[in-house]
């Protein structure tokens, strides 16, 4: 029961954490909460530090916590030495720490100092609260997220470019959410020549309470362009938040009037999928939302990169004179195909929304 309450309070801090993983902290002393807290924005208060500060005296409390608390120092000092000052006599954990600089320690800094400790309670559902933390912790790499939107017959506009709106109200408020919770969006120079995209969260779209969030705490957005084609009025530069340009050709001019305009730019000797999700894994970003046209989606399926594919469908009739949902001319033998697994299929207003993992080869 009180596992679960953690959970619900990590949840409700999906979209403020970003480069931290979600936690949430439930201080129970003879069966009441006196205590609870998640995790802030990065050089905020860890889970276990605002459960901790919100109660005047947890001696002889237990805490149940989503996520081993961390032992080191980083932004903040290690919650371990906290619980172990504030007296608690038990710490129940979901899950262990993946990041190698924790992975065990806190929990046997606990045990040093005679505190008991329970590992295992809901461990799944904890898990599932970081799929980008743990992913890039494990495996070096951001969770990718592609979302695209088509209508019934598979286009995503018309061969002219118009693709506003495909979907519905509804279906965009959820793809402000879907922003919200990463730590980095991704698009291509082609869309931004096309659309002059903003790519930032409008929380006025939302549920979601940015709470401490200034209106610069922003996902990092960020634009693919090889040759240097990203046009200095782009609305990109226009709204307030981080913004990377990744390049491999741009001129020296090109790049020093990009930063002019306050982009952090990144030259590598390729552009692909691969290189910019290592030079975001870099970064420190956990979770990676791509948002982009036909060729530059069907590039990032091609390099097996995603994990998550969200389609978004409308009850709509474009016709033959459109533009597919994505372009992979790498893709010709049936062996070629990409496997996906349904995980959730759910109507959003008059659109339906279809989350699918991605079978890796």
């Amino acid at each position: 029961m009180y596992m679960a309450k953690a959970i619900i309070l990590a949840k409700s801090v999906r979209h403020l954490t970003r480069a931290n993983p979600r936690v949430g902290c439930i201080l129970v002393r003879d069966g009441d909460v006196i205590g609870a807290g998640a995790t802030q924005p990065p050089g905020g208060p860890h889970a276990e530090i605002v459960a901790l500060n919100s109660c005047p005296d947890a001696r002889g409390a237990t805490a149940y916590v989503t996520l081993e608390p961390c032992s080191h120092t980083g932004r903040t000092p290690p919650c371990v030495d906290a619980l172990i000052k504030a007296a608690v006599i038990r710490v129940v954990v979901a899950c262990v720490d993946p990041n190698p600089k924790v992975n065990g320690a806190g929990l046997e800094r606990l045990r040093s100092a005679g505190i008991r400790v329970d590992i295992g309670v809901l461990e799944s559902q904890a898990r599932a609260l970081n799929p980008g933390f743990n992913r890039r912790m494990r495996g070096g790499l951001p969770f990718v997220r592609l979302k695209l939107a088509m209508s019934l017959d598979g286009a995503t506009a018309m061969a002219n470019g118009q693709s506003k709106w495909i979907t519905g109200p509804m279906a965009r408020r959820q793809v402000q959410r879907m922003r919200a919770r990463a730590g980095a969006v991704i698009t291509g120079v082609g869309t931004v020549v096309a659309d002059n995209p903003s790519l930032n969260v409008r929380w006025d779209e939302t549920d979601l309470d940015p709470g401490p969030l200034l209106p610069s705490d922003q996902p990092l957005r960020v634009v693919m362009d090889r040759s240097g084609r990203t046009p200095l009025d782009a609305q990109l530069f226009k709204i307030p938040g981080p913004v990377m340009i990744i390049s491999q050709s741009a001129s020296g001019p090109t790049q020093q009037a990009w930063a002019d305009c306050g982009a952090q730019v990144v030259m590598l000797t390729a552009v692909t999928p691969a290189t910019v999700l290592a030079e975001l894994a870099d970064a420190g970003v956990n979770e990676v939302m791509v948002e982009a046209g036909p060729t530059l989606a069907g590039a990032w399926m091609d390099a097996g990169l995603v994990d998550r594919l969200v389609v978004f469908q409308a009850p709509l009739l474009m016709g033959s004179q459109t533009r597919p949902l994505m372009h992979t001319p790498n893709w010709t033998e049936l062996s070629d195909a990409v496997r996906l697994q349904l995980i959730e299929s759910r109507a959003i207003g008059t659109d339906r929304c279809l989350e699918y993992s991605v079978e890796k080869a």
